[in-house]
C-alpha cells in the first residue's frame, strides 16, 4: 500500500504490539505524529513537558511491565535532553526504543546549521544504546522498526535507537508492512561449562549464589528460586538485583547481610551481575573461593574478575541447566545461620533514624505487588538495603548510573504501565527539581502516582560530604517552593506530612482514589546510611 513514512512508522509499531509511546512533538516529527493520530484506537501517545521526562517514562514502563518502552523525540537538543534517561535505561538493562528525528536527509553530516543539527548525532545516540539504525526511504521503515524491536528483546536488554529524517517521514511510496515476530535471540549455555559449575557447587561446603539485575532483566526469578531451593543455597541480592527473590524467602539475603557471607563462602555462583563495587573493584571474597560467573554479557565474565568457570548464557537458560545438572542437597543449620544474618542486618538498618521509620512506613503502606521507585535521597539510600522487596520489578533504581532526578518521571511511566498497582515515587527536594514540570503530565493523564518529596532544603548528601571532607559547605542550600501550593497549582491533590503514621494513611487513601497525589515531608539534616550500602567508602573524619 502507499503510505507516508510517518504512517508506516505508526502502523508497524502497532503490528509489533506497541500500544504506548511517550514523547514530545516537534517540527521534524510532524508526519510521525500524524501517523500516530491515525492509529489512536490502538496506540496511545503520552506527550510530556520535556524529552527527559518522555524517555524516563519509557524506561519506567519497560522495567515494570517487561515490555518495550518507546519514546519519540526531536533531533539535536531533544535527543540530548533524553540521553540522561537513556543512559539510566542502559545501566539498568531496560528494553527501551528511542525514535529520534533527524535533520533532512540531504543535510546529514554536512554541518550546514540545519535546525537542531548536532555533530554526528548517530554516534552520540550510540553511546547510550546497544544498537542504532536509520531509514532513508519510507519503504525501509517497517524493517527498521522490526529489527529494532528484535534487538531490544534479544540478548541483554538495553535501549536501541532509530533515526528517521523529516523528509522520509513525509514522503509517500509503496510500503510493505511486516508481520510481528516476538522471538528473541538468546545465548544458550555450553553443557561442558554447566557440568564444571555443577561439580563445584555439588562439592562445596559453604556455597553462595550472588545475583544482580541481569536476573530481573532476564525474567529468571522463578528459575533462581527453584535452583536455590533444590541445593539449599543462600541468595545474596546486589543493590541492583533486589526483588530477584522475595525478601521473605528463607534463603534471601540483602547485600548488607551478604557482607558476612561472601568472605566465608567456598564457592560463589554469580548470576547476572558485574560483581563489582561502586569503584569498579571486584567484590571482596576469600582468595581461595571458587567463582562461577553466569552472564549473557560476555564482557562481564572476564577481567578484572577471576573466573574458575565462566558461563556465557542467558540467565534463565543457565539457571535451568544448573537445576537439571544438580541433585537436591540438604544443609542442616543453614536457615538458623541466615536468620541470624538477617537479624543483624535489620538491627543495623533500624539504627539509622529517623529514616528507618519512614522506610517501615513505606513498606507498610505499599501492597506486596505495589511499586516503589527509589531516588538518591536520604530515605532512599536506606531503602537500598532496608526496604523489603517482595517480587521482581516492584523496586526500581537508577542502577550504577546513579541518575539524580530520574525517579519522578520514571515512576510516572511505571504507573502508566501498571494503572491498577499502587506506585510510589520517593524524592529529595533536590532531585525532584529535575522533572517537577511533569506534574503537568500527571494531571493531564490522571496518572494516579503517589509522589513523596522529603525536603531538607539542601542537596543533603553533598552537604554532608563537604562538611566531612572540608569542614565547610558551598552551593548545597536550596530555595524551594511550597510543594503543597506547587502541586495545587497543577491541579494535583497535595498534603504536608509530619509523621510516618500519616504517610501510611495518605498512601492507603490514595490507593482508593487512584489520582495523582503529592506529599511534602519536611525533614531535618539526616544521618548517613552510606556505610550500610558501600563498605568501601571512607568514614567521616570530622
Amino acid at each position: 500500500m502507499e503510505l507516508s513514512g510517518g504512517e508506516a512508522l505508526a502502523q508497524q509499531l502497532v503490528r509489533e504490539g506497541i500500544n504506548q509511546v511517550f514523547g514530545v512533538p516537534g517540527v521534524q516529527l510532524d508526519f510521525a505524529v500524524d501517523g500516530l493520530a491515525q492509529v489512536q484506537d490502538d496506540l496511545a501517545f503520552w506527550n510530556t513537558r520535556h524529552e527527559q521526562g518522555a524517555a524516563y517514562m519509557a524506561d519506567g514502563y519497560a522495567r515494570t511491565t517487561g515490555e518495550p518502552g518507546v519514546c519519540m523525540i526531536v533531533p539535536g537538543p531533544g535527543m540530548l535532553n533524553a540521553t540522561a534517561a537513556l543512559s539510566t535505561a542502559y545501566a539498568c538493562s531496560s528494553p527501551v526504543l528511542a525514535i529520534v528525528g533527524q535533520v533532512p536527509s540531504e543535510h546529514i553530516g554536512k554541518g550546514l546549521g540545519a535546525l537542531h543539527e548536532v555533530n554526528d548525532q548517530t554516534h552520540t545516540l550510540g553511546t547510550v544504546t546497544k544498537w542504532t539504525g536509520m531509514a532513508l526511504k519510507p519503504s525501509e521503515i517497517p524493517q527498521l522498526v522490526h529489527d529494532a524491536l528484535h534487538q531490544v528483546r534479544s540478548g541483554r536488554p538495553a535501549p536501541v535507537g532509530i533515526e528517521i529524517p523529516p523528509d522520509v517521514l513525509e514522503a509517500r511510496e509503496e510500503v510493505t508492512l511486516i508481520d510481528a515476530d516476538f522471538s528473541r535471540d538468546v545465548v544458550e549455555p555450553d553443557p561442558k561449562r554447566i557440568s564444571e559449575a555443577a561439580a563445584l557447587l555439588a562439592s562445596a561446603e559453604r556455597p553462595l549464589i550472588y545475583v544482580g539485575g541481569g536476573v530481573l532483566a532476564g525474567k529468571a526469578s522463578e528459575e533462581l528460586r527453584q535452583l536455590a531451593e533444590r541445593i539449599n543455597v543462600p541468595v545474596v541480592m546486589s543493590l541492583h538485583g533486589r526483588g530477584a527473590l522475595d525478601n521473605r524467602h528463607p534463603l534471601a539475603i540483602t547485600s548488607l547481610g551478604g557482607r558476612r557471607l561472601l568472605p566465608d563462602a567456598d564457592v560463589i555462583l554469580v548470576v547476572g551481575s558485574r560483581f563489582l563495587d561502586g569503584h569498579a573493584h571486584v567484590m571482596k571474597t576469600n582468595p581461595s573461593t571458587k567463582l562461577i560467573f553466569l552472564n549473557t554479557e560476555e564482557r562481564d565474565l572476564g577481567a578484572p574478575r577471576r573466573a574458575d568457570v565462566a558461563i556465557h548464557s542467558d540467565a534463565r537458560l543457565g539457571l535451568l541447566a544448573l537445576h537439571e545438572a544438580l541433585a537436591p542437597q540438604e544443609r542442616s543449620g543453614i536457615l538458623l545461620t541466615l536468620d541470624e544474618v538477617r537479624a543483624d542486618a535489620q538491627a543495623q538498618v533500624d539504627a539509622v533514624m529517623p529514616q528507618a521509620a519512614w522506610v517501615r512506613a513505606l513498606r507498610q503502606a505499599i501492597p506486596d505487588d505495589g511499586i516503589l521507585v527509589n531516588e538518591l535521597t536520604q530515605v532512599g539510600y536506606l531503602s537500598e538495603v532496608g526496604f523489603p522487596v517482595y517480587g521482581p520489578n516492584t523496586y526500581i533504581t537508577p542502577g550504577y548510573q546513579g541518575t539524580l532526578g530520574y525517579g519522578f518521571a520514571t515512576a510516572l511511566g511505571a504507573k502508566a504501565g501498571n494503572p491498577d498497582k499502587v506506585t510510589v515515587s520517593i524524592n529529595g527536594d533536590g532531585g525532584f527539581g529535575w522533572n517537577l514540570q511533569e506534574l503537568a503530565t500527571a494531571r493531564k493523564y490522571s496518572i494516579g502516582l503517589v509522589t513523596v518529596v522529603f525536603a531538607d532544603n539542601a542537596f543533603g548528601n553533598v552537604r554532608r560530604m563537604q562538611k566531612n571532607r572540608f569542614n565547610r559547605t558551598l552551593a548545597t542550600d536550596l530555595v524551594n517552593p511550597d510543594f503543597v501550593k506547587l502541586g495545587e497549582a497543577f491541579g494535583i491533590a497535595s498534603e504536608r506530612i509530619g509523621s510516618p503514621e500519616a504517610l501510611v494513611s495518605a498512601i492507603k487513601n490514595a490507593e482508593k482514589a487512584n489520582e495523582p497525589l503529592l506529599l511534602e515531608v519536611p525533614v531535618p539534616e539526616l544521618p548517613s546510611a552510606w556505610h550500610l550500602i558501600h563498605d568501601f567508602l571512607p568514614q567521616p573524619t570530622r
